[in-house]
């Protein structure tokens, strides 16, 4: 196959690049003008902007299949005046424009990533979001993934474009910034972590090699067309659990212990970080019986793996 890549520059970008090069698929990367181009074995192809009116006239041409990586991001601080109005403009408006070209040129599928946040940020314990469930978006970057997602379901039904949706939650791996970086950092430095007594709750997350393989097999099994899916590696931890197993990853010792989470949930809101709270005390859960039951896909590696992968580097440093 021939695929076009959007956001071929950024973290799962150019671990896809890559993995669908050794697959034996030719690839035109498209990133953004500026950006550092993901290889010298893709075709490469800049853009300046992605909205409601960018041309991809050139960028489709002999594609058979799109995956559509390119986003505005979630971020937790936010300086725009109306943010919801920006993530529409890229994650809505931009996404349902480059699908209605792609429909037009005669590509034969769009694979979609889209946010676990379409469902919300939260699940009760032992009841994981399934793809089938009513969705809750709750700011900006969740509800504009859902609109997206609104308005390819009814262009596959109006075209012969097939769409297949992908909603990951947390996505880990070499090179990873954000959050999971920075507890890495604090784990490798032998820093204690007051999170010892968070050890109810449990989170879903996907290695980079998991989340790349997933997209691999949708880009082309025949029961992947029109389908939501989640992806996760198969096990939930706790955030105490995945602070020992990172410290194993990286042959270290954990420094944690216990503050309450009560205490935790004030101290944090009295920073204005209830989010990271949330995101550190709470549980979000994903189901991915469907993959297996369509498509006969497990996650290819383990936690433990995934996390020596991502964590035996100086990446984190």
């Amino acid at each position: 196959m021939k695929v076009l890549v959007t956001g071929a520059s950024g973290f799962v970008g150019r671990a896809l690049v890559a993995e669908l090069l050794l697959s034996g698929h030719q690839v035109r990367a498209c990133s953004r003008v500026g950006a550092r181009a993901p290889g010298s074995d893709a075709e490469n192809f800049t853009i300046s902007s992605i909205d409601g009116s960018t041309d991809w006239y050139d960028a489709l041409q002999s594609i058979d299949a799109v995956v559509h990586l390119a986003a505005r991001v979630h971020v937790m601080s936010d300086d725009s005046s109306d943010p919801l109005s920006e993530f529409r403009r890229v994650n809505t408006a931009g996404t349902l424009n480059l699908a209605r070209q792609a429909a037009l040129v005669g590509v034969k599928r769009l694979v979609f990533i889209s946010s676990i946040k379409v469902n919300g940020d939260w699940t009760s314990t032992d009841r994981p979001f399934q793809p089938s469930d009513p969705v809750h978006p709750n700011e900006p970057y969740g509800q504009s993934k859902h609109e997206a997602e609104k308005g390819l379901r009814l262009l596959a039904k109006e075209t012969e474009l097939e769409v297949v949706i992908v909603r990951p939650p947390l996505v880990y791996g070499l090179g990873v910034k954000a959050n999971f970086s920075a507890l890495a950092r604090l784990v490798r430095r032998g820093l204690p972590v007051p999170l010892g007594a968070v050890v109810t709750n449990r989170r879903s997350l996907v290695g980079i090699e998991n989340l790349i393989d997933f997209l691999r097999v949708c880009l082309d099994h025949p029961e992947a067309a029109n389908q939501t899916f989640m992806v996760s590696d198969g096990e939930d931890l706790s955030t105490a659990a995945l602070i020992l197993r990172m410290a194993k990853a990286m042959d270290r010792r954990a420094r944690l212990f216990a503050v309450p989470c009560s205490v935790l949930r004030v101290a944090a809101n009295l920073l204005g970080k209830r989010q990271v709270a949330d995101r550190l005390l709470g549980n979000l859960q994903v189901s991915i019986e469907l993959n297996n039951l369509l498509l006969g896909w497990a996650p290819k590696i383990s936690v433990d793996d995934g996390l020596r992968n991502a964590l035996n580097a100086t990446a984190v440093d």
